[in-house]
């Protein structure tokens, strides 16, 4: 016995209304040849329409991919409410908050992408971000500031991406301003370097547009 398919199935319903389909037609148009084609060629529309709207399996299909996404992204939005006070608080440390440093305070001397070199280590980097005072968690400030240095704290304080020829051992730091000076002419070498900048134009880097963003007046 043949094998008969779904596609075969609706063929013959197509052939089979037909014939009713045009008696229909002839008896609300009349003789009018032109109106009966017109209105054949609109229900033919309809229902290739209706085809691909509703038995085709790639509609079907890119129907369950927009509701997969629409669940995932509602899913997705709802740990991110419950979690955003705490995701926010851990990126706020060490110059890594996300939020628009605007206005910027006339004690932040110095801007991301300035080369600097460490005053008492030596080594050099680039600014990739700044607090207006240090802001990391209450255990490493007071491993960082005993007593006799607490005034540091309410320094501006920058994230520094370390430069690899100097073989530090560390990629990055949060140093206070007080140990910062400001050299030109000396790039820098970190895989992480392209992240944050574009390129250098021999006396400080560019900033990518997502640090631009956060760091307007710089």
């Amino acid at each position: 016995m043949p094998q008969i398919n779904t596609a075969t199935v609706l063929q013959i319903c197509v052939l089979l209304s037909a014939l009713p389909a045009q008696y229909f037609i002839s008896q609300w148009y009349g003789t009018n040849s032109a109106q009966r084609l017109q209105v054949t060629q609109r229900i033919i529309g309809y229902w290739n329409s209706f085809i691909k709207s509703y038995l085709s399996l790639d509609a079907w299909t890119d129907r369950l991919k927009l509701w997969k996404a629409k669940t995932r992204n509602w899913y997705y939005g709802e740990k991110r409410t419950q979690g955003v006070e705490d995701e926010e608080e851990i990126h706020a440390y060490f110059a890594e908050s996300t939020h628009i440093h605007s206005p910027k305070p006339e004690s932040v001397q110095f801007n991301v992408g300035q080369v600097i070199i460490h005053r008492r280590f030596g080594y050099s980097g680039v600014i990739v971000g700044w607090d207006v005072k240090a802001t990391a968690p209450k255990e490493w400030l007071q491993h960082k500031y005993p007593p006799e240095k607490q005034g540091l704290r309410e320094t501006p304080h920058y994230r520094i991406l370390i430069n690899r020829a100097n073989s530090f051992g560390k990629s990055t730091a949060y140093i206070p301003e007080e140990e910062i000076t400001i050299i030109i002419g000396l790039e820098i070498h970190n895989p992480d370097l392209t992240a944050y900048f574009s390129r250098y134009d021999g006396s400080k880097y560019i900033m990518q547009p997502w640090l631009r963003k956060i760091y307007p007046h710089d």
